[in-house]
Parts: structure tokens; sequence; C-alpha cells
């Protein structure tokens, strides 16, 4: 499979089980770097999700809508910005630690420079009412943005109630009772893996159903 081919996950012969996702192991370096240059130089606070998400997923089939998620979900729970330890899970699930390497470099690499050029601008013109009333605009568009990307990847957990209660529950933690988001994770996180741990009847279902797809 060549990078610029995006696979279909799940693709089969009609009747026949799902084949798992395959991640593409020959991605070239530069295209790893250049990718995560081009995210990091268009993405704006949380809108880095929707890019994140139509560059690696719609665009270059890198990871499908359940790994996308999952390296998310990690990225979200580890400390530091999102957007790097996603450049840094997905570089190395593509090439190992020289893809973390290049990946990581191309996303920092326009954010720091902008930045550093922003803040010296801003500081010299932090009382303009223009410069401010930009950076309103910046940041209701980033709200947006990620809002859509989050109904985009988020309708499956949406369609079933004990999603629906466990993403209650975490919204109300954190927005309304404020609660650390550390207690959020060492609280709800443990809860969320014991309510859908592994069971052994759903597995042997699992695969009398696959038996039964199989047969003639």
């Amino acid at each position: 499979m060549t990078s610029s081919t995006p696979p279909v996950p799940g693709a089969t012969a009609e009747g026949e089980p799902p084949v798992p996702y395959a991640v593409p192991r020959n991605v070239p370096l530069w295209e790893i770097f250049v990718t995560f240059l081009f995210i990091g130089a268009i993405s704006f606070g949380g809108g880095v999700v929707a890019y994140l998400r139509a560059s690696l997923v719609i665009k270059k089939g890198w990871l499908d809508e359940d790994h996308f998620l999952s390296a998310l979900g990690i990225s979200q729970a580890l400390p530091g910005l999102n957007a790097t330890n996603m450049s840094i899970i997905v570089g190395d699930r593509l090439r190992g630690l020289p893809g973390s390497l290049v990946a990581f470099t191309g996303m920092t690499l326009p954010g720091g420079s902008m930045v550093l050029a922003l803040g010296v601008a801003y500081a010299a013109n932090a009382h303009n009412p223009y410069v401010n009333a930009t950076l309103v605009g910046v940041g209701a568009a980033a709200v947006g943005m990620l809002s859509a990307v989050t109904l985009q990847i988020g309708h499956k957990q949406l369609g079933q109630i004990l999603n629906v209660a466990i993403i209650a529950a975490t919204v109300l933690m954190v927005s309304v009772l404020h609660i650390s988001l550390i207690w959020v994770l060492l609280t709800v996180g443990p809860v969320a893996v014991f309510l859908f741990r592994p069971r052994k009847g759903a597995e042997g279902a699992d695969e009398a159903d696959a038996r039964e797809r199989k047969a003639p």
C-alpha cells in the first residue's frame, strides 16, 4: 500500500467479516514532515483537530476513524498539547522513532515561529482594537471548527446511551463543578474502562457471528 492511495478500512467481499485496518509502513519521512508542517501552519487553536482528521484520515488515509479517535484520546489524556502529542503518536505508528521526530518538528516549527513573531507584534499593539477584534474572530472560528469535527467523529458515541452518560458526566464535572481535569481522568477513566471491558460472552458471540457470515 502506498501513502498516496488511502486505504479503505473494512472493505471485503460481500458476506465476509471486515478486515482489520493496517497502518501503512512505507510512508516517506519527508511526506510525514511536510504533512505536519502544513497542518501546523494553517491550524488555529482547537481547530487543529479538524485539520488533523482531514489530513490524516480523509486525505492521506494513514488512520481510520477508530485509530484516529484512539490516538486523539491518548493525546488528550497525556500532558502537553494535543497536536504535538498526536504528531508523535502518528509519526511513531508510520515510521517509528524517526517518524515521531520529523512529525513533531513539522508540527511545532510553524507555530513556534509565528508565536514568536506575533508575540513581538502584539506587545507593540496590545491596545489596538483591530488586533483584539482579529483575535476574537480567530477564536470564534476555532470553536466552530472544533464543534464541527466533534460531531463528525463523535456521531457513533452520541448514538449510545452509555456513551452519552459518560460524556454528560464529564461535561458536568469539568464545566459546571469545575473539577480538575486530573481528578476527572482518575474517576471517569477507570469507570469507562470497566464498563467497556471485553467480555467473554460478547467475544464468543462475535466469533459465532463471523462464522455464520462465512458459511455458504
